[in-house]
């Protein structure tokens, strides 16, 4: 691989993790925990909290394991099923754009699906 494509790559695969990574740490340190386990709760989700508090903890961990480049395509996999649950439960519901004619659109969840799903392609194990 060139110096560019491991430039490239390398630098979305670090862009992708301090994204998810401040995604995760601002709910942490500003009380989002609790509230996103409750909206959880309140729609059908057994133990919301639990899992409020295991996504949250996965967008922390696992940008640590992005930025090390260790396990990078199965903690990308893990981010794609927690943000397509995301569009499905919430996002898809409320329309594509996430501001502007929107709120709480997919757009962006989708964007990061992609990014996420080629970067875990581009480091998925080969054999040899």
């Amino acid at each position: 691989m060139s110096l560019q494509q491991l430039f490239g790559w390398g630098t979305l695969r670090l862009a992708v993790a301090g994204l998810i990574g401040a995604h995760g740490w601002h709910r942490a340190l500003t009380g989002g925990v609790e509230p996103f386990g409750q909206w959880l709760e309140n729609h059908g989700w057994p133990l919301g909290i639990l899992i409020a508090v295991a996504i949250t903890a996965y967008e922390i961990i696992g940008t640590l394991f992005l930025a090390l480049n260790r396990y990078v395509t199965l903690v990308c996999l893990g981010y794609v099923g927690i943000y397509a649950t995301g569009i499905a439960i919430l996002h898809a519901k409320v329309g594509w754009f996430v501001v502007g004619p929107g709120r709480n659109g997919a757009e962006f969840s989708a964007l990061l699906i992609l990014v996420l799903l080629s970067v875990a392609v581009h480091h998925w194990p080969s054999r040899r």
